[in-house]
């Protein structure tokens, strides 16, 4: 499938402020097809909130966001997908895994979804994407949260976007099952969506990402990860003490001051 040039995200002199405090400033960032961003960063430095108003569900205090080269106006826009951050739906749910997935197909609609070949022949090539073909008729609220996720990613996925927003998409998945959602959302990053992740921990996505957006008591730094990741840069972007290192294939950072209070990314307590 060949797509637009046009960059699926443009934000420009963005500045964002909530109950007289500034959660950030001066943003511009263009999103190239097939990039992939992470967004980093302590609890409460505004990262879902970037995210919301890209969803149209924030209003900036400046700037403008673009997606697809049209203005954000509103909720709604069809050429996001989005996956938001959830916890383990509950045992009960009254749904099948497949009508999670339809969801996405077809709950845009008004009024009960309607069975239609075509959604239906959506949502099975969806399942079969996500490999969640063996579980994809069973409840899912007995499903595993592995097993959720990748079904909800096949839901954020239902439009083919050009654009993937993900607010910490791997968030109390075990290893196997980070690699696995996160296999999923490169692959669709490399048929040349672009994706903006929220998460706390960048290692497991270290080999993918592309740009890292580290947001900061509303300061904020953009670039590689070698660029960014640094004791230096961190320390400026802190206005403190922070030491990066190197544990095998994993980065540990020491010293932010929020790490303990809010499970900082890349915090290794152990």
């Amino acid at each position: 499938m060949t797509r637009p040039a046009t960059p699926p995200l443009e934000i420009r002199g963005a500045a964002l402020r909530r109950g007289g405090r500034e959660l950030w400033s001066g943003l511009d960032l263009t999103v190239e097809p097939g990039e992939l961003i992470a967004v980093l960063g302590p609890s409460g430095s505004g990262k879902t909130t970037l995210l919301r108003a890209i969803l149209g569900l924030e209003d900036l205090s400046e700037g403008t966001v673009e997606v697809d080269g049209k203005r954000v106006h509103g909720a709604g826009n069809r050429g996001i997908g989005y996956l938001p951050q959830t916890r383990p739906l509950p045992r009960d749910t009254a749904l099948r895994g497949r009508d999670l997935v339809a969801l996405g197909v077809n709950g845009h609609r008004f009024g009960p979804p309607i069975p239609l070949r075509k959604d239906r022949e959506r949502v099975n090539e969806l399942i079969a994407a996500i490999g969640a073909t063996e579980f994809a008729d069973r409840p899912v609220g007995i499903l595993s949260g592995g097993e959720q996720q990748r079904l909800r990613v096949g839901q954020a996925l239902a439009d083919d976007p050009r654009l993937l927003l993900c607010d910490e998409p791997l968030t109390s998945l075990d290893l196997a099952n980070q690699q696995a959602v996160v296999g999923l959302i490169d692959r669709h990053r490399r048929s040349g969506a672009a994706v903006l992740l929220v998460t706390h921990d960048i290692n497991p996505l270290l080999d993918k990402v592309d740009r890292i957006l580290y947001i900061v008591n509303g300061r904020f730094t953009l670039g590689t990860p070698k660029d960014v990741l640094t004791s230096e840069v961190l320390t400026d972007l802190y206005g403190a003490p922070v030491f990066v290192l190197e544990a095998g294939d994993r980065l540990v950072v020491v010293g932010a001051p929020d790490a303990e209070a809010s499970h900082h990314h890349h915090e290794d307590h152990a």
